[in-house]
Formats: C-alpha cells, sequence, structure tokens
C-alpha cells in the first residue's frame, strides 16, 4: 500500500469509489494529471496510488488510454476500504457521488490582500437600512407566528414582480416567482425537478462548479460546450437527443464574462425545444454592466422553456441567502411542493425586510451606488494590472460583473497551484481558474480575480505585492 499520506489516501478513495459502483467495470479513472492538479501534488505521488490498484487487479491500464476499472476486479463487499469513516457504507448513492466531489470549503486563512471572486465589501452593506427594515417587520402587528408559504413571502414576491420589471424587462405574474435561500437552492430544485438519473444536462465549459456538482450528485451527465467572447458557442451545441437541460449564464457568462449574442440565443432556444428541455438561465451579476449597455434576458426568448434564477448575493451580501426563480407557469405547482418538502419555507422577516427596501425605491437606489463603487474598483484594478505586468498577461471579461480573468502568459495552467501557493506565502488569495474547466485542455495559467471586496485605495498595493511575490 503508498505509504505517503497524500498517495495513500488517494488509493483509499478510488477504492472505495469501485466498491461503491460510483466507477463500474470499464469506466474510465480520472487522469493522474488530473489528480495531481486537484490534490497539490506531484503525479509520481497519484501514480504510486494507482499502481497499488492495478497490482490488486482493481484497475487496468493499456498503452496510451485512461485507466479503467478492472472487468474482473476483486469483489470488495466484505472488505471495505480502510481509513475512510466507518459510516461511509451506509452513504447513499447521492452521499457518495457528493464525496467523490473535491471540497472547496471556505478558507480561514488572513489574506493581506484577498482576490476571492464572489465577495462583497462589509463595508458596501446598507446597514442602517437593512437594521430599520427588518425591525419594521419585526415589529410588525401580526395575526400569529406561523409557517409561512414555501413559494416565499407574498409581499416579496410582489415587489419582486415590480422589480424585474423596471430593472430586467421581465413581465411575470407574482405567482411566478419561488423565493429560495440563495441562487444554490434554486439550481438544486430545478435540478431535483427535471432531472433523472442518466439524463444530460448542458453545461458552459468552463462553468460554475457549485451548479456542475449539483447535477452530479443527482446522477446526470454533464455535457460542456466551450465558450467564447460571445458566451456559449453555440456551434458547438451537442445532439439534443437525451438532454433534459441547459444551464447558462447568458448576461455574462461565468467565469470568461462573454455575453451570449442574440444570434446564439435563439440556437440555444431552438436547440432546447428539440431537446425537449428547459434551459436554466443564472442572470449572474447582470447588475453590473459597465461599457455596454444591459443585454434583455434570454428569459424574453423562450418564456416557455427558460427558468431564471436571481439573486441579491453580489448587490447586498451573499449572507442573507436570498434569492429566486422566475417559472413558467406549468412548473410553479411542482416546484413549490419540492421545495415544501426541502425546507418549508425562507426566513419571513428577511424577506419582508427586502420587500421593503425594493417598494420604497432603496433598493434600487443602493445597486445604483454598488454599480459606481464596482466600476470605481474595476478601473482601479485593470490600471494597477496593466502597469504592474504589462504584456505578461491577458485580461478578459472586463466590460461586467465583479470580477475578471487573468491569463499569464508564459506559463501552462500546470504552474497554478504553484502560483496560488507562492501568492499565498506573500499573503495574497488568488484562484486557478482550472477547477471550472471540466476537460483537461492545453491553456495558459488563469485565475479569476474578484475585486469587489477590496477597498479601491489598496488595489493598487496588492498588485504590486503579486507582482513582487511572483517575480514577474
Amino acid at each position: 500500500m503508498p505509504k505517503t499520506g497524500t498517495s495513500r489516501s488517494i488509493y483509499l478513495g478510488l477504492r472505495e469509489q469501485i466498491a461503491a459502483g460510483v466507477y463500474t467495470p470499464g469506466d474510465r479513472l480520472p487522469s493522474t494529471r488530473a489528480l495531481a492538479e486537484e490534490f497539490g501534488v506531484s503525479r509520481t505521488t497519484v501514480t504510486s496510488a494507482f499502481e497499488q490498484l492495478i497490482s490488486e487487479g482493481y484497475v487496468t491500464v493499456r498503452q496510451g488510454a485512461k485507466a479503467t476499472v478492472a472487468r474482473n476486479a476483486p469483489n470488495m463487499v466484505d472488505q471495505p476500504a480502510q481509513g475512510l469513516r466507518g459510516s461511509a457504507k451506509t452513504l447513499s448513492a447521492y452521499a457518495m457521488r457528493a464525496m467523490d466531489l473535491p471540497a472547496h470549503l471556505p478558507g480561514t486563512t488572513d489574506l493581506k490582500y484577498d482576490f476571492r471572486y464572489g465577495d462583497v465589501a462589509p463595508d458596501d452593506f446598507p446597514k442602517l437600512l437593512w437594521r430599520k427594515a427588518v425591525t419594521t417587520a419585526v415589529l410588525a402587528r401580526r395575526a400569529r407566528l406561523g409557517y409561512g408559504h414555501p413559494a416565499g413571502s407574498p409581499e416579496l414576491r410582489q415587489a419582486l414582480q415590480g422589480y424585474l420589471w423596471r430593472a430586467r424587462g421581465i413581465r411575470c405574474q407574482p405567482d411566478q416567482i419561488v423565493v429560495t435561500n440563495g441562487s444554490q437552492q434554486a439550481l438544486d430544485i430545478c435540478a431535483r425537478v427535471l432531472v433523472n438519473p442518466g439524463d444530460r444536462v448542458l453545461i458552459e465549459e468552463p462553468s460554475y462548479a457549485m451548479a456542475r456538482n449539483v447535477f452530479v450528485t443527482l446522477g446526470a451527465q454533464t455535457t460542456p460546450v466551450p465558450c467564447d467572447d460571445d458566451g456559449l458557442n453555440t456551434d458547438r451545441l451537442p445532439e439534443p437527443f437525451g438532454h433534459a437541460l441547459a444551464f447558462v449564464t447568458p448576461s455574462h457568462q461565468f467565469p470568461l464574462g462573454g455575453v451570449l449574442s442574440f444570434g446564439r440565443r435563439r440556437q440555444l432556444v431552438e436547440w432546447a425545444e428539440a431537446a425537449d428541455a428547459h434551459i436554466i438561465e443564472d442572470d449572474y451579476d447582470g447588475e453590473y454592466r459597465y461599457d455596454v449597455r444591459p443585454i434583455p434576458p434570454l428569459y424574453l426568448s423562450g418564456l416557455d422553456r427558460v427558468i431564471y434564477i436571481g439573486t441579491v448575493s453580489k448587490t447586498l451580501s451573499p449572507t442573507l441567502r436570498l434569492g429566486y426563480l422566475v417559472l413558467p407557469d406549468a412548473l410553479v405547482e411542482p416546484f413549490v411542493r419540492c421545495k415544501q418538502i426541502s425546507d418549508r419555507h425562507g426566513a419571513t422577516f428577511e424577506q419582508e425586510a427586502l420587500a421593503s427596501l425594493i417598494d420604497s425605491g432603496a433598493y434600487e437606489r443602493h445597486v445604483r451606488k454598488m454599480r459606481r463603487l464596482n466600476s470605481s474598483r474595476r478601473t482601479a484594478f485593470l490600471d494597477a494590472m496593466r502597469q504592474t505586468f504589462g504584456e505578461k498577461v491577458e485580461i478578459v471579461g472586463t466590460s461586467a460583473g465583479l470580477h475578471v480573468v487573468v491569463w499569464f502568459k508564459g506559463f501552462d495552467r500546470s504552474e497554478e497551484q504553484r502560483l496560488a501557493a507562492t501568492a499565498q506565502s506573500a499573503g495574497i488569495g488568488i484562484y486557478p481558474i482550472s477547477r471550472l474547466y471540466t476537460r483537461d485542455t492545453e491553456r495558459r495559467a488563469g485565475f479569476v480575480f474578484g475585486y469587489a471586496s477590496i477597498d479601491v485605495r489598496r488595489i493598487q498595493g496588492g498588485v504590486k505585492l503579486l507582482q513582487h511575490a511572483l517575480a514577474l
């Protein structure tokens, strides 16, 4: 058995997954390169784990091909892999698939400069407005304090109806809106309602990893489609047969930043019609557009096929866990019933507080303020990167959102973990783009840089410290 801790963990993990049926005879295993990048170790460490699996008869390897599970792998029902939690053999297939995914929990390391994407600045949160709105909701006279409607507070759904029409041109009824605990729960409900094990789900490449994880844990097979400067490349759409769903970020593709053109939107809707599939539109960073005019939501292109997801995580805070779905009429009842089973209903006071901010106009004034603040941060970050790194980097996705992707010339993707570790040792958080890809592709080292959580006056100092740390 491999002696090093990481090599032994990889060996035990793969052995248990074969035992649990996650990988079945004939299935291809992840490449040694992919596993080495995932665990941040050398390929030699991974190869040691594979050699042990081969010697025990669980894995076979052919010249020039990926390792596969052996057709006559030993019966492991009575041989659970040692070193794993004893309760693992009682886990459901769903849990086993979840455990098979890389864990990316929030870090606790104190950093001088953290370019983490998805965060917002604490000082930007409208503390006084929010406190007043929550206090008003708590002190309101009520006939009872009991369980609310699983679709969400009626006040918030009514307020969101008006906001969506003013901000995004979406015409819908309050009954078509389902309030969720953030966009992640919205994605989970979509998958549970519309996807069966074995179904195919179209995703962007690269894409939001937590969306991909939702589909994989439910037993779906994802079909990654490459993205370019115009978003999802619809010339590369797969055969529609067998696809139940497509997940896209058309207004600001995550993470590359492309905007799906009108022609491609039409092609995607036509593809969904041929597949008899629904499209999930995650309006990621839809409030933040700087150099281009706002693009109408895909929802307007195919009302009976498109499910729209929105959130206040990037305008207020991800700590609030407030998101929402806009659904075709035929899907409202099944979504509401499934959500009720999952969490009964969301937090009523917080929903009513948000409703009052929207109704008063305070929320939209806050969004405009956030757009100005983050436009300044974006300008400061881009100026600092260009002045400090010059032609050594290429920056994409700059016209919208709260992050950009930076490609480092002269480095390939295998060096991302090393560069990130070097930056972290200097107190800087930078985040490799590799985990957002599903396939191994030859490309430069890339990082997703978020700038919305850093004081605009500190951005230049963070970029200069990064350049010094990387010695570029």
